[in-house]
């Protein structure tokens, strides 16, 4: 499997705060019909000339099929379906074009019916999980790179399959393994830019990477990650890491590594979190002795990192604050996508009993759901991988960061649900923390936000939404690109390219139409905008940490290695 296929298949690994609802209640349900698929069944009923036109139209494909005239082929660049096998052996091509025309039908039935948005979205999701998980091609044998397989190592490539599903099978998350873990190691070829432990609490590590340039930035950065799997996704493999880039450009670099919770901290909520944030900030000025900082977040973490800025606007301490950035964070869920349609206040308060009865929400269940809100990719992809062929999967470092699976306390994922759903952050006022009302049109530093247009995890609609919350001067700049890709974004990929527009006064889409297109990483855009914020360069530290607060061990610390 290539790199730029593992690269795509990524993309459904970072969380969405609605996506929170499915994990807690798991996503079996998207295999049962609901109350938009009993919608669905009573519009068609009631159009039973245009049900029964689509009904007789698979019926004469079908026998189409059955005497060898049908034209019906898969889309070009399915993948399930490149082997010649597909074509050329008369029953499997009749199968597979009985499949494809199903698939087809029930599709445009979805269409036909008198469904509202969100209803149509519903049955479209539940329809694409039932597709998926029934194609031909997952069938053992029927498969026929399975069958050849089967041949070639006399069935122990079924046999080595049948074990790994039992195993994938007897915990959670109860899904292909996507990653061959085997292949990384934290702090030697991933999370591995030299740095320290400079602060540890109940609820973070802060940790100061060591400078790689004579000289470093006045004023530091502090990244606050999001609170789902570990902080190392802005800290990748060699080349490919966020912070070795900024390390590399002479930043002071600070990033916050998340405890692992368990049911001990199950009352942790947005409030412990932002308090735990503007800690770290403490540190940060005290042991580079700068009275400002540059304070960045990623997804949930950006979500974090506002309301700190939003807090310090509150009590009229925002000149702590140097500038904002964001990456790939909502503040603004309305009309989320498909995310949004999913959920509702009767699923949303389900999901937080059943994470309060736990003390936690699980990330193995984070996991789970969102494979399944690609099953194609990161499910049915690696069901054919690992139990068909019996292959190990692939070893990729995104891949691998995002089975090392982290808990959310009951009360932050009742905060994030409730934030999510309230849509709280577009409202000044509607929202307390630390018992100030939270604004954001009071964060008047200059803010800088980047989202990825082919994200479905933080749509860059609602991410340019967002950016127009805020109160100062906003560069909003759109990578060509989805949700992880956007954060791993190192220079040298010929086929990055990133969009910026000056005026955030129209809509997202008149935004994009009056964009110009540059090309290379987003990152280097951010490193000449901070370059105007950091201001001068001083000789950089000869040591790590300081007297108050000395090195407490070496990056990436201990807590990333809790399970």
């Amino acid at each position: 499997m290539s790199t730029a296929t593992t690269s795509r298949l990524a993309e459904s690994t970072a969380p969405p705060d609605l996506l929170l609802v499915d994990a807690a209640l798991g996503p079996a349900r998207r295999f049962v019909a609901d109350m938009s698929t009993a919608k669905w069944a009573v519009s068609l009923a009631r159009r039973p000339g245009t049900t029964a036109r689509r009904l007789g139209g698979l019926g004469a494909e079908a026998g189409r099929i059955l005497i060898g005239t049908s034209t019906v082929a898969p889309r070009r660049g399915d993948r399930r379906f490149t082997d010649v096998a597909w074509t050329e052996n008369p029953l499997l091509n009749r199968l597979l074009q009985l499949y494809l025309a199903g698939s087809h039908t029930a599709e445009q039935l979805a269409l036909d019916a008198d469904l509202g948005s969100r209803d149509r979205t519903r049955v479209r999701f539940f329809l694409e999980n039932v597709i998926q998980a029934t194609a031909p091609s997952n069938v053992p044998l029927v498969n026929p790179a399975s069958a050849k397989a089967a041949i070639d190592t006399a069935g122990l490539s079924l046999l080595r399959g049948a074990r790994q599903l039992v195993r994938d099978l007897a915990s959670a998350p109860r899904i292909p393994e996507m990653v061959d873990q085997s292949s990384f190691t934290l702090g030697d070829d991933i999370a591995a830019t030299p740095g320290a432990v400079v602060l540890r609490t109940e609820v973070l590590e802060l940790i100061q990477y060591a400078p790689q340039t004579d000289e470093v930035d006045e004023v530091p950065t502090l990244v606050v990650p999001p609170t789902i799997n570990k902080f190392y996704a802005l800290d990748l493999a060699p080349e490919r890491s966020l912070v070795e880039f900024g390390v590399r450009q002479g930043r002071q670099m600070f990033v916050i590594s998340w405890r692992n919770p368990d049911e001990r901290h199950a009352s942790w909520g947005l409030d412990t979190y932002v308090r735990a944030v503007l800690d770290a900030l403490d540190v940060v000025e005290e042991i580079t002795g700068s009275d400002r900082t540059v304070l960045g977040g990623a997804c949930s973490g950006g979500i974090l990192a506002s309301l700190a800025a939003a807090y310090l606007a509150g009590i009229g301490r925002q000149d702590r604050l140097a500038a904002l950035c964001l990456a790939v964070t909502v503040l603004d869920n309305q009309d989320a996508g498909t995310v949004s349609a999913l959920v509702d206040e009767r699923l949303a308060r389900r999901a937080k009993a059943r994470s309060a009865r736990r003390g936690y929400l699980d990330g193995r269940e984070l996991a789970e759901v969102f494979a399944w809100l690609r099953p194609g990719d990161l499910v049915w992809n690696y069901w054919v991988n690992n139990y068909l062929l019996g292959k190990r999967p692939p070893a990729f470092d995104i891949l691998f960061w995002n089975s090392d699976t982290t808990r959310m306390t009951a009360a932050l994922h009742a905060d994030f649900v409730d934030l999510a759903m309230e849509n709280s952050l577009t409202r000044p006022g509607a929202l307390t923390v630390l018992g100030e009302p939270v604004d954001l049109g009071r964060i008047t530093v200059d803010s800088y936000v980047a989202a990825g247009v082919a994200d479905h995890i933080t749509p860059w609609a609602n991410c340019y939404r967002s950016a127009q919350l805020f109160g100062g001067t906003t560069r909003f700049v759109l990578s060509t690109s989805g949700h992880i890709a956007a954060l791993v974004n190192p220079p040298g990929n010929p086929k990055a390219s990133f969009h910026t527009n000056d005026d955030l006064t129209s809509g997202a889409q008149a935004w994009l139409e009056g964009s110009d297109v540059h090309r290379g990483t987003w990152w280097a855009d951010l490193g000449s905008w901070l370059d105007d914020r950091c201001g001068e360069r001083r000789p950089a530290p000869r040591e790590l940490g300081s007297r108050r607060f000395p090195v407490l061990s070496e990056a990436p610390g201990t807590y990333v290695f809790d399970k």
